[in-house]
């Protein structure tokens, strides 16, 4: 009986060491892992945005594109001697920017819309028309095969919104090579146009350029 109970005894001791070695194993492979970090202001990592992470736009680029437009536009003549002046806030529609690049960037561009959208509504000089009907008039055009970019057609949708004017862009981009580097010259253009007169009544340039070096 002994025996049985020494043989019992040695097993539960090297049972336990097993789970101690593994345990161990578990804590130096989930140590050695990916770890989640999080950044930006408020955080043991404050400047974890700022580093580039690829040549595509990024939130950073976006902020920067967007403020440089957002500013040309509160400084111009059409958002000083008309549309601050006016009796009643103009009505604003928000039309798609139209992504002429070579990449994928819908989230980017939907991103870009956000921003534009954010600092007309807070500037209280415009009011803006819902985003979620845009984006059914959007789709419904597509399914049409409709060119939604089609002045024409801005124009009619405009007047079919009650909007005023209408704020649109493209964004570009140049991309070079040389030797191991990569450079890409984003631009983004936003303009303005008058849905009575199909004119553009404001455009302005924004550019940012970002290099992928081997």
């Amino acid at each position: 009986m002994s025996f049985i109970r020494n043989r019992n005894t040695m097993a539960t001791n090297s049972h336990i060491k097993s789970l101690v070695v593994l345990s161990a194993i578990l804590v130096i492979l989930s140590s050695c892992g990916p770890k989640a970090i999080r950044g930006g202001p408020g955080t043991r990592n404050p400047e974890l945005d700022e580093p580039a992470m690829s040549i595509t736009l990024d939130r950073a680029d976006l902020e920067y594109l967007v403020s440089e437009n957002v500013k040309a536009l509160s400084a111009s003549a059409l958002w000083n001697n008309t549309i601050e002046k006016a009796l009643t806030p103009p009505t604003v529609a928000i039309w798609p920017i139209q992504n002429a690049t070579s990449q994928h960037i819908d989230d980017q561009m939907a991103a870009l819309l956000s921003s534009i959208e954010t600092y007309l509504v807070n500037s209280g000089d415009v009011r803006m028309v819902s985003k979620e009907n845009q984006q059914q008039l959007v789709q419904e055009l597509r399914l049409r095969e409709i060119d939604i970019y089609d002045p024409q057609t801005i124009g009619k949708l405009g007047r079919q919104l009650g909007a005023q004017y209408f704020a649109t862009g493209k964004v570009t981009s140049v991309e070079e090579r040389f030797q191991r580097t990569r450079r890409v010259q984003y631009s983004l253009i936003l303009q303005i146009l008058e849905v009575e007169t199909g004119l553009i009544v404001f455009q302005n340039e924004a550019t940012r350029s970002k290099a992928l070096k081997g």
